[in-house]
């Protein structure tokens, strides 16, 4: 016969056994409701189709809305889970914001200290509706949760994979060196007469420069990019410019800009090559790392998601 301790059959350990295992089935059986993210208030869905349709020209379909509304409510999360964790007690940019913000309403007291006027700016809960600090408390979080599962650098054959996978994107352009005469609009009329002028005596661009009207960006451009000359010309006459021969030390055009006509003298032209892996290994680096702490980003936010309940 085993003899059991006198206090193994005392009813209160029973009543006590059967209280912690109905917690603990409470627990597991009814959670607690998860926090409640949305619905989005009409004004702030029209505020998503308008921005929408201002970068792409339409309004979105069904499925582009409900992914827009989505990553909306993603940030209303961050911003919900920032508060939460009582970030933006200790963040000095809402700290300056909310004392800014009181100050401009005039509701500031000139004896009260800051820490005093921050504290009755959370009171007021004025850190519930301004913008900045709902941006900077989304900011916050995201930093907390890439700092939580930081990617790795990336390695040597991450690095020569991304190389060979985007050597075309990554050719080095072309450089031109020119010289430009040029005329405004109210002289185009006499461009084809002075353009032969020019031509017929073989001048050269400083003896040229003297028909050229004034142009504010200058006469002389080295060892400038395609793309570093449209945004002096305009892509237009880039598009001239690299269509004419590649022979140096000859008038090209008249060719069109954003300003009126130019009569180009080309000193040098560097033909666009294939890059080196070691002068864009860095940028090849920077863009892994962004991409992968785009990643994981993208991952915590989905697992913070789920202790969420969203309502599109």
């Amino acid at each position: 016969m085993v003899l059991r301790p006198a206090f193994l059959r005392a009813p209160w350990l029973h009543f006590l056994l059967l209280g912690v295992l109905l917690y603990l089935l409470q627990a597991r059986l009814f959670p607690p409701p998860a926090p409640v993210v949305g619905p989005l208030p009409q004004s702030r869905i029209e505020a998503l189709t308008g921005q929408w349709l201002a970068l792409t020209g339409r309004t979105p379909s069904t499925e582009e809305l409900a992914g827009l509304k989505r990553t909306e409510l993603e940030q209303d999360m961050l911003f919900q889970r920032a508060l939460t964790l009582d970030l933006h007690r200790h963040d000095p940019v809402v700290q300056q914001r909310l004392l800014l913000n009181l100050r401009f309403l005039g509701l500031a007291d000139a004896d009260s200290s800051d820490a005093d006027l921050f504290q009755q700016a959370l009171d007021m809960r004025l850190h519930l509706g301004d913008e900045v600090v709902r941006r900077r408390m989304i900011q916050v979080m995201e930093q907390l949760i890439v700092a939580s599962n930081p990617p790795a650098a990336p390695t040597d054959a991450e690095i020569e994979a991304a190389f060979e996978a985007r050597s075309a994107e990554l050719e080095r352009p072309p450089r031109y060196s020119l010289q430009h005469v040029y005329f405004n609009r109210e002289r185009e009329p006499d461009v084809p007469d002075i353009a032969l002028r020019i031509r017929d005596s073989a001048m050269t661009p400083q003896q040229a420069l003297p028909l050229s009207s004034p142009f504010l960006h200058g006469h002389a451009f080295r060892h400038q990019t395609p793309e570093q000359l449209a945004r002096t010309f305009g892509a237009v006459f880039v598009d001239r410019l690299m269509g004419e021969s590649t022979a140096t030390g000859v008038w090209i055009g008249p060719l069109r800009s954003a300003y009126g006509l130019h009569l180009v003298w080309l000193d040098d032209l560097t033909p666009a090559r294939p890059a080196q892996l070691e002068e864009v290994r860095e940028q090849l680096a920077r863009d892994l790392t962004q991409q992968a702490r785009t990643q994981a980003l993208r991952a915590g936010v989905e697992r913070l998601a789920t202790q969420y309940e969203f309502r599109l």
